[in-house]
C-alpha cells in the first residue's frame, strides 16, 4: 500500500510539473503566469510575418494589415485558461476596433473542428490562423515561448513587438496596452 501511494505521488508530481509558470525544456504545455513584458520603442524588434489559413478557410497574411496595432493571441480549444480569457479578448477586440486588429493563432488543434466550435461558443469575431504544428507560433522565436499557452503579443503600427503577456490576460490589460502602443509608448 505504501509503495502504491509513493508511485501515485510521483506520478502526480510529474503531471503537475508540466503545468508550471515557466517554459518546459521538454516542450510540453506550460501555463503562463500572466507576466507582462513591455518593450520600449527604441528596443523593439520586427515581428514575424504571419501567414496561413484562417479557421474559415480563407488565406491570411499579416502584411496586409496597415496602420493598426496587431494583437496576436495564441490559444487552443483544449486550453482551460484560453476558455477563461476568451470573453475578455473579444471584449477588448470590440473596444479597440479601428485602432487594433486582433488575430488568433490556434495551435495544437490537429483538426479545425474543435477550434471552430470554440470560436462559435465564445462568439469570437476576430480571425484565427489555424496553426496545428505551431509554425506561426515558432516564428516569434525567443520573443514568445512556444510552450506558454495562452500568450498574447502586441505589435506596434511599425510592425515591431511592443508587449507580450504570458498566460491569461484581461480586457483592461489589453485595451490599456493597445492604447499605449497606439500612442507611441
Amino acid at each position: 500500500m505504501r509503495r502504491r501511494s509513493l508511485i501515485a505521488a510521483l506520478a502526480a508530481s510529474a503531471l503537475l510539473a508540466g503545468c508550471g509558470a515557466t517554459p518546459s525544456a521538454e516542450g510540453g504545455f506550460v501555463g503562463g503566469d500572466g507576466s507582462l513584458t513591455l518593450v520600449a520603442p527604441a528596443d523593439r524588434v520586427p515581428a514575424p510575418r504571419i501567414t496561413g489559413t484562417l479557421l474559415d478557410g480563407t488565406p491570411f497574411d499579416s502584411a496586409t494589415i496597415d496602420d493598426l496595432v496587431i494583437v496576436y493571441n495564441v490559444w487552443g480549444s483544449w486550453c482551460a485558461p484560453c476558455r477563461k480569457e476568451a470573453p475578455a479578448l473579444e471584449a477588448a477586440a470590440r473596444a479597440t476596433a479601428g485602432v487594433a486588429q486582433f488575430v488568433g493563432i490556434n495551435t495544437r488543434d490537429l483538426d479545425p473542428a474543435p477550434a471552430q466550435a470554440f470560436v462559435r461558443a465564445f462568439d469570437i469575431t476576430f480571425p484565427s490562423v489555424f496553426d496545428p504544428d505551431g509554425r506561426e507560433l515558432l516564428a516569434f522565436g525567443k520573443h514568445l515561448p512556444a510552450s506558454a499557452i495562452p500568450s498574447t503579443v502586441v505589435v506596434d503600427r511599425d510592425g515591431r513587438i511592443a508587449a507580450r503577456v504570458l498566460g491569461e490576460t484581461t480586457e483592461a490589460t489589453l485595451t490599456g496596452l493597445v492604447a499605449d502602443v497606439a500612442a507611441g509608448r
